[in-house]
């Protein structure tokens, strides 16, 4: 199993290797961070139990989210606001937020085109979609989809390296997940790509010394947009 604990020491290590690095949920923060106010509305798309509006839900003046999931809002965490319903179908009125998150959501539409146009819809003109995916690209989704192909060995397999309960893995389908991609969805759905970064993270493979070697020398070696993640920074286009 990779703990937390020890993919951070690795993080660290890492960082040091490469100055200016940060890990792709350190550089989500940031950039919420740069367009969160005291009066901004923001939607948590895909919210599950909580994630990183439990630390800001409380400072800004509307905070809500929505999942397809009953069971995790069920053990919502934050005590913000929350409804179950689908990216593709939100139950919220146009240009209701100011800015959207979707983290760790967009690998999991079927019809990606759908979610982003309703997105686009609650978002006011000028607002921010700010997203967190995996790169499609990289080595270690090949072997996750590998794994849609044998779901009952994925289901053994991700508890067991990651310590993820089974509950918590959801199918994957990995429809708006590389930059070529991703940057012909926003076109389409009216959006303005300010940032689409991509990620380097060798942690994910480094369950011992010798894996972290040889992950840290395989991202060495990846083309630069095969990063095993991608953080998006889009604007909604005026109509």
């Amino acid at each position: 199993m990779l703990p937390l604990e020890r993919q951070n020491a690795y993080r660290a290590r890492y960082a040091a290797q490469r100055p200016g690095w940060r890990a792709s949920g350190d550089e989500f923060e940031a950039r919420l961070r740069r367009w969160l106010r005291p009066d901004s509305r923001v939607l948590d798309v895909g919210c599950g139990r909580g994630g990183v509006m439990e630390l800001f839900w409380q400072t800004v003046a509307l905070a809500t989210g929505v999942d397809a999931d009953p069971a995790s809002l069920r053990e919502q965490r934050t005590g913000m606001p929350v409804a179950c319903g689908l990216a593709g179908a939100l139950p919220f009125a146009g240009a209701s937020f100011d800015l959207v998150l979707g983290l760790w959501l967009l690998e999991h539409l079927e019809r990606p085109s759908e979610a982003l146009l309703e997105i686009r819809r609650v978002l006011r003109p000028g607002g921010r979609f700010l997203f967190l995916t995996p790169n499609a690209r990289h080595p270690l989704l090949w072997a996750n989809r590998l794994g849609q192909w044998l779901p009952a060995l994925q289901r053994r397999l991700v508890p067991a390296l990651y310590g993820r309960a089974e509950a918590d893995t959801f199918r994957v389908h990995y429809q708006a997940n590389t930059p070529a991609r991703l940057r012909q969805l926003a076109g389409a759905c009216g959006f303005q790509v300010d940032r689409l970064d991509v990620i380097a993270d060798p942690s994910y493979l480094a369950f011992n010394e010798a894996l972290f070697r040889l992950s840290t020398a395989l991202e060495a070696v990846l083309p630069p947009d095969w990063g095993v993640h991608l953080l998006g920074d889009w604007v909604r286009a005026p109509d």
